[in-house]
């Protein structure tokens, strides 16, 4: 019995002096934290996303609240937007910059119509696995693989792959710009761009590099680095390198004359009116000749032909002959 009892108080002992040296321990090395930062953490939205470059709300918070003033442009919420900057900046007295909102765009365009399957995938249905294991099922390397890695990063639920198309299609009212997809994607086919006015867009729906015509019989709406688009912009915002054009969204005005002079369809125009034709003015038509014609009080005397003349001779001549025969 009165081993038990010793055994207790040894371990009783033990951990007291413990707690105590855990104490003294987190006293000497604790670190003091601003209080603004849970202010600010608390101003987030709380998705955690990363897509502001930290990880997570936390890691924004602490970076921003020790951040100088000259520093301030590397910070931007894309969940919370302008609203939520604001809100941020006042907890800190400061100023925030207004930027431009984003959306995900994907920049392949290769529809099973339009990039033919060579081969059969029957593997992890995954990007990342896909693309390290070979190019892809279809002629064109450079596209996309449609396997939804870009759908399962989402926190959003902003992108889902179509079943026709085989291809993501974002979804612009939830997509936040947060980029997930962009890092994710093997190919690369995803890019982050400007909504504009009326979430407005036109870019090239192809990053396929190859030289014009391997490009186009890999897929019917490649990029042939034609450079027709270049020459036809007015406000130089195209450029084309590596046989592919690009349309830097910082310079592009949204004029659409790039659209109508690609041969391939590789340029998309998003979320714009219809196009009006114009129709060509049609040319009055010459007024017929004035002719005669009849009336129901006035009647026409019939036309008088070569026929017609013929037979009122004879019927004029056949009185007379007879009136001849009696006087005989």
């Amino acid at each position: 019995m009165n081993t038990i009892w010793l055994t207790l108080a040894v371990l009783v002992g033990i951990g007291l002096l413990a707690a105590v040296l855990l104490y003294f321990v987190s006293q000497k090395f604790k670190v003091e934290e601003d209080p603004r930062v849970d202010e600010v953490e608390a101003t987030l939205p709380g998705a955690n996303c990363g897509g502001c470059g930290f990880p997570g709300c936390r890691g924004f918070a602490d970076a921003y609240v020790k951040a100088d003033e000259g520093d301030l442009g590397r910070f931007f919420c894309p969940v919370g937007g302008n609203n939520v900057m604001t809100k941020v900046a006042a907890v800190m007295g400061r100023t925030a910059e207004a930027k431009a909102p984003m959306i995900a765009v994907i920049r392949c365009a290769g529809t099973p119509k339009e990039r033919a399957s060579v081969a059969n995938y029957d593997g992890a249905t995954s990007c990342r696995v896909s693309n390290n294991l070979f190019n892809g099922d279809t002629g064109c390397s450079w596209g996309c693989l449609g396997l939804g890695d870009c759908v399962t990063v989402c926190d959003f639920d902003a992108i889902h792959i179509d079943n026709e198309r085989k291809l993501p299609v974002v979804d612009q009212e939830k997509c936040t710009a947060c980029g997930a997809c962009v890092k994710i994607c093997p190919k690369h086919v995803i890019e982050l761009r400007t909504k504009n006015v009326k979430d407005r867009r036109v870019f090239v729906s192809c990053i396929n590099q190859e030289k014009g015509g391997i490009a186009k019989k890999a897929c019917g709406v490649a990029c042939i680095g034609c450079a027709r688009c270049q020459k036809e912009c007015p406000f130089d915002a195209i450029t084309v390198e590596n046989n592919l054009a690009y349309i830097d969204f910082k310079k592009c005005k949204l004029c659409r004359k790039c659209v109508a002079v690609c041969p391939t369809g590789a340029i998309w125009e998003v979320n714009f009116p219809p196009r009006v034709v114009k129709s060509e003015p049609k040319t009055p038509a010459a007024a017929p000749a004035t002719t005669p014609t009849a009336t129901a009080s006035a009647p026409t005397e019939p036309l008088k032909t070569e026929s017609n003349t013929a037979s009122q001779t004879a019927e004029a001549s056949a009185p007379v002959v007879e009136q001849n025969e009696k006087n005989a």
